[in-house]
C-alpha cells in the first residue's frame, strides 16, 4: 500500500469485528513504528498491549464503575476548558455528525453516554494499546509519542486492519494505572483500539470534514 492510500483510507472506527489479530502482526507493526521522529531520539513512548483475558478484565471493571456511576479526574485536559472557534464548531459538527448517523437525537444525553461508553470496549475491538510517558515529558514528548501512533495507524491499514485513536481513556488514571501495573512516575496518555473494519457497521460511514487547503496553509515565496 502506498503511503498516500493509508493516509486517505484512515479513519477513526468505531465497530470492530470479533476477529483476532495475531500476534506477530502486532509485534511487527509496533516494531516498525517506533522508527517514528523523536527530538533527541528520546523514544518517551512506553505501550501496553492487551487482548485477551487482561482486555477482558479491563472492560469489565471500567462497565461496573460506570454502572455505580463512579467518576474519576483526568490527569489533563483533552481538550482546552474554554474552545474558540473554528476549532469549537469543528468538535461540534463532527459529533452531531456522529449521532445523526447512529439515530441519536441532539436531547437524548442518555443515547450519547452510551455511545461514550463503547469506547470502554474498544468498540468490541480484539486488542487494546495504551501509551504511557514519564511524568517529566512536556509538549515536544506528546508530539513524539502523536507521530509514533500515527505510524501505528498507517501501517495497520497496510495489514488490512483498522483503529481508533482513544483521548476519552484519559478519564480512567487510576484503574488503568492497577490494570497496566504503572509506576508513580508513569502517566497515561491515551488509548487506541486495533482491529478488523466491521463493514456492516453504520458508525464506520462517518468521515469527518477536511478544510480547504488555502484555508489552514500559507505559501511563502512561490511567486517570486
Amino acid at each position: 500500500m502506498r503511503v498516500s492510500e493509508a493516509i486517505k483510507s484512515r479513519m477513526t472506527i468505531r465497530q470492530f469485528l470479533d476477529k483476532p489479530v495475531p500476534e506477530e502482526t502486532i509485534r511487527e507493526i509496533i516494531e516498525t513504528a517506533k522508527r517514528a521522529p523523536s527530538g533527541g531520539n528520546l523514544q518517551p513512548w512506553t505501550v501496553h498491549v492487551l487482548v485477551g483475558k487482561p482486555l477482558k478484565a479491563l472492560i469489565e471493571d471500567i462497565e461496573a464503575k460506570v454502572q455505580k456511576g463512579e467518576t474519576e479526574d483526568p490527569e489533563y485536559n483533552v481538550y482546552p476548558p474554554e474552545l474558540v472557534d473554528p476549532y469549537k464548531t469543528r468538535r461540534r459538527v463532527v459529533g452531531q455528525q456522529l449521532y445523526d448517523l447512529i439515530g441519536v437525537p441532539r436531547s437524548d444525553t442518555p443515547g450519547k453516554l452510551k455511545q461514550l461508553a463503547r469506547n470502554y470496549r474498544f468498540f468490541d475491538a480484539p486488542v487494546g494499546i495504551f501509551f504511557v510517558l514519564h511524568r517529566q515529558m512536556e509538549i515536544g514528548q506528546y508530539a513524539d509519542v502523536g507521530m509514533f501512533m500515527e505510524n501505528i495507524m498507517l501501517l495497520a491499514r497496510e495489514y488490512g486492519l483498522d483503529t481508533c485513536p482513544q483521548e476519552a481513556w484519559a478519564r480512567w488514571p487510576e484503574t488503568l494505572k492497577k490494570h497496566l501495573s504503572l509506576a508513580d512516575h508513569e502517566m497515561l496518555f491515551c488509548g487506541m483500539a486495533l482491529g478488523y473494519k466491521d463493514e456492516s457497521a453504520v458508525i464506520n460511514e462517518l468521515v469527518s470534514e477536511r478544510e480547504e487547503f488555502e484555508n489552514f496553509v500559507t505559501l511563502h515565496g512561490f511567486e517570486e
